[in-house]
């Protein structure tokens, strides 16, 4: 019997047995798949994008910057920014581990193409004018700064007096430490802007996204007339362990996630993000005669 061409891949292994023959491997393109946190699956990355960043194996919701929020919300070219031009100082000279604030906010503003962590203007939503806030947790983790503070109570001011429903979708890691008292006082302003536009009759309609924290969580937020989540959102001021620390108790299962805030009250619904731009419109017909 003739030996084999010393090219020609050998179809057995060492043992003598006859097994599958070999392949030459081929690279998979960087970003082409990803795997989904919660089933593990493995995913084509164009299928997700279709699906609105929903896993469709088990319904995961992907984080989303600013941007891709707003494609998916609003009409097409419906979305006009305003407020757009304000940026964000160093008011402290803050540094931490030898870094300072003025490197991470240029490092930010880079990465995203935005100047500050939340987008604000006007636009459409299935017909409906609306004044719309953005937070972008790609942006310092969607810190609530005194830049968001000021673009939030400016959109809010410009709904109070065009007498416009006002829709915000909050993810935030909290308010932005950096800035110290600065950060905390827009907490206030929000709330003192969404409370004239209450007493002005206007709609004020949050949607709470994955993670919903701190700050924003105790101020602007949990304000809504009508209170949104995505599913299995994280929602909540401190920590887990610093909670369970604190009280020296085991927290219950699925404490803090959306399910449990509806459950409880803190709530109104939970919308799935493929049906979320048709439940705004519904509330802003249901509530604005």
């Amino acid at each position: 019997m003739s030996q084999p061409d010393s090219e020609t891949t050998n179809p057995y292994d060492s043992s003598g047995f006859a097994g599958p023959a070999m392949r030459e491997k081929r690279d998979i393109p960087d970003g082409l798949w990803l795997r989904c946190p919660v089933c593990e699956e493995m995913l084509y990355r164009k299928t997700v994008a279709e699906n609105q960043e929903v896993c469709p194996e088990c319904e995961h919701h992907f984080r989303l910057n600013g941007e891709r929020r707003i494609l998916q919300l609003t009409d097409p070219d419906s979305f006009e920014e305003m407020f757009g031009n304000l940026a964000p100082a160093d008011p402290l000279k803050f540094t931490w581990n030898g870094k300072k604030l003025a490197d991470r906010i240029a490092a930010e503003q880079a990465k995203t193409g935005q100047l500050e962590a939340v987008r604000t203007g006007v636009a459409y939503i299935k017909g409906r004018r609306v004044a719309l806030g953005v937070m972008d947790g790609d942006w310092l983790m969607g810190s609530l700064g005194s830049v968001v503070g000021e673009k939030l109570t400016s959109i809010i001011e410009f709904a109070t007096d065009e007498k416009l429903p006002l829709v915000i979708i909050c993810v935030s890691g909290g308010a932005r430490m950096h800035e110290g008292a600065l950060s905390l006082m827009q907490m206030a302003k929000t709330s003192s802007a969404l409370a004239r536009y209450d007493n002005s009759g206007g709609l004020f309609i949050s949607v709470l996204s994955d993670p919903t924290t701190g700050g924003t969580t105790a101020s602007f937020a949990m304000l809504g007339d009508v209170i949104i989540a995505e599913p299995k959102a994280l929602i909540g001021f401190a920590g887990q362990r610093v909670i369970a620390n604190t009280i020296k108790s085991e927290l219950p299962e699925g404490f803090q996630r959306a399910e449990f805030l509806l459950e409880h009250g803190f709530i109104d619904r939970i919308v799935h993000r493929g049906e979320l731009r048709s439940e705004i419109a519904r509330l802003i017909d249901y509530c604005i005669r």
